[in-house]
């Protein structure tokens, strides 16, 4: 029994990573932006892989803000909350409450359901590009190489291709912030905190970054130089679903 187990474990993750190893998108980044996006091209039958650095899904979206596990949406993005099921509070006109663990599990389980591939523990390296500097994947090592000693730790990691990449990291833009490194572009940093502007304006400046990457949810701040937006989520799936539309919109144009 013990080898048929460790067989199972071994063969699926073979062919998973075969499956994916060539994606349609990448989603770097499963926080809340990250997995809308992910859902929602899922459900489109794209071929999404969405690699995560942490052992689990969410990011924030678990602890609300200042780890009181209350997260907060404002309208109208309320609507995705009923899309998948989640009861909620309204504290005041446009301003709604759920408990984090809630939504974050129904959106991760949302997003398995559909069809979305999961690369947990994997940490982003650096991009794949091609002809004009368009990003066309990823570069990828286990997370737990880099804790290693360097004498130790020279895992090389592997490239995963994709048609288009989505950033998802966060305020970090981890994806964004390599191409700065290779001198394609030049990260103005997020700013001091704003609520209702920035998280509008991260929804509006949701997409295309440069060519073959789309960024969403917190990175957008980063990238354009916009507001933080503070301990409240609904831009974080709102941005997430047109990181999604804009996806999409350019593989039908590519076909």
């Amino acid at each position: 029994m013990e080898s048929s187990v460790t067989g199972a474990i071994i063969a699926q993750f073979a062919e998973d990573m075969k499956s994916f190893s060539q994606a349609e998108v990448i989603v770097v980044g499963g926080g809340p932006s990250g997995l809308m996006a992910a859902l929602d091209l899922a459900k489109k039958k794209v071929k999404v892989l969405v690699v995560e650095r942490n052992p689990h899904l969410g990011g924030g979206f678990w602890l609300g803000g200042f780890f009181m596990n209350t997260v907060t949406i404002r309208s109208p993005a309320e609507s995705i909350l009923d899309e998948l099921g989640v009861k909620y509070k309204q504290f005041e006109k446009g301003l709604y409450g759920v408990p984090g663990p809630l939504i974050c599990s129904k959106l991760i389980a949302a997003t398995c359901e559909a069809g979305a591939g999961i690369l947990n523990m994997v940490s982003f390296d650096d991009v794949v590009l091609r002809e004009r500097n368009r990003v066309a994947g990823v570069v990828v090592n286990w997370t737990s190489a880099s804790s290693l000693p360097k004498a130790i730790s020279m895992v090389d990691p592997i490239a995963l291709e994709a048609k288009v990449v989505i950033d998802a990291t966060g305020h970090d833009a981890c994806v964004v912030r390599k191409l700065e490194e290779r001198g394609l572009y030049k990260v103005p940093g997020f700013g001091a905190m704003w609520i209702e502007k920035s998280e509008d304006e991260v929804v509006k400046h949701s997409g295309f970054c440069h060519p073959g990457l789309i960024v969403t949810g917190m990175a957008v701040s980063t990238t354009f130089g916009l507001p933080r937006m503070g301990p409240t989520f609904g831009s974080m799936l709102l941005s997430g679903r047109r990181g999604a539309a804009l996806a999409y919109e350019n593989l039908r144009k590519k076909k």
